[in-house]
C-alpha cells in the first residue's frame, strides 16, 4: 500500500538555523533516504521551499484566482514528502518515526486513495 509521509513543523527565520544544524539535518535526511531506498520501500522524496515560495491556484466561479503564498495561516507548514510503498499502517509509522523531522515536528502518515504513475490510475 503506498502511503504519503507528511513533514510538517514549523518554518524557521532566516539565519535562524546554523550551517553545521543544517549539514547535519542534510545527513541525517541523507541517510534516511538511503535507508528507504534499501529497503525498497520509497517511491519518491521532496523536501519543499518554505511556504513564502508558495503560489496557490484556484477555479472559482467561471475564472481563476491565483495568489502568493500558502492559502492558510498556520504555525506549522508542509515542508516534505517521502512517498513510500509498504506492506500496511504499522510499516508506514515505523518508517514515519525513524524520519530525521520527527525530532522537530510531525510526520503525517497518510494513505493513498488511488495513484496516477506510468501513464495509469491504480488503486
Amino acid at each position: 500500500m503506498r502511503y504519503a509521509l507528511l513533514m510538517h513543523y514549523q518554518e524557521p527565520a532566516e539565519g535562524e538555523i546554523s550551517e553545521e544544524a543544517i549539514a547535519e539535518a542534510k545527513e541525517a535526511f541523507g541517510a534516511y533516504g538511503r535507508a528507504l531506498e534499501s529497503a525498497g520501500v520509497l517511491l519518491s522524496a521532496d523536501v519543499l521551499q518554505p511556504s513564502a515560495a508558495t503560489t496557490t491556484v484556484a477555479r472559482r466561479e467561471g475564472g481563476l484566482r491565483v495568489q502568493d503564498g500558502p492559502f492558510a495561516e498556520t504555525k506549522e507548514a508542509l515542508a516534505g514528502i517521502f512517498m513510500i510503498e509498504v506492506p500496511d499502517l504499522d510499516a508506514a509509522i515505523g518508517w514515519a518515526e525513524k524520519c530525521p523531522g520527527a525530532q522537530w515536528g510531525v510526520i503525517e502518515v497518510r494513505p493513498t486513495a488511488i495513484a496516477f504513475a506510468q501513464g495509469a490510475w491504480s488503486l
